[in-house]
């Protein structure tokens, strides 16, 4: 994992994780938008395997804006997370009469920005 911070926000990045881009954007698009705690509900309740990588992801981002920034994790929030493709994995599986057949495993990478919400922000979703 990758880390990266600038100015109250945090990035973190997972690449190579095994998995269709397909699979984890459908429990990334759940996610986007949303504060760290309802993040971590979603995840922890979504009977997807994807969920278990992007959970531990979320946790990372939390923890780096925590001890590297000082942040409090109850006012975060996930500003940006998307999914992008990676490399496949080729692999040969023996056949009969001498064959192979060859296999692809699509892997991904997934980048999640965590920010804080600012004052600005609280003060006119209360109104």
């Amino acid at each position: 994992m990758k880390n990266s911070n600038s100015g109250g926000e945090v990035k973190v990045l997972a690449q190579h994780i095994c998995m269709s881009v397909f699979k984890a954007r459908r429990v990334i698009d759940q996610i986007r938008g949303r504060s760290y705690e309802e993040t971590l509900m979603i995840l922890e309740l979504m009977p997807y395997r994807a969920s278990y990588p992007i959970l531990k992801l979320v946790y990372s981002a939390a923890a780096n804006a925590n001890h590297n920034m000082g942040l409090n994790e109850a006012d975060s929030f996930i500003s940006k997370a998307e999914v992008n493709g990676g490399p496949f994995v080729k692999k040969l599986r023996p056949r009969a009469r001498g064959r192979s057949y060859s296999i692809k495993r699509p892997t991904c990478h997934i980048t999640i920005v965590l920010k804080e919400k600012s004052k600005k922000n609280l003060d006119s979703s209360k109104i």
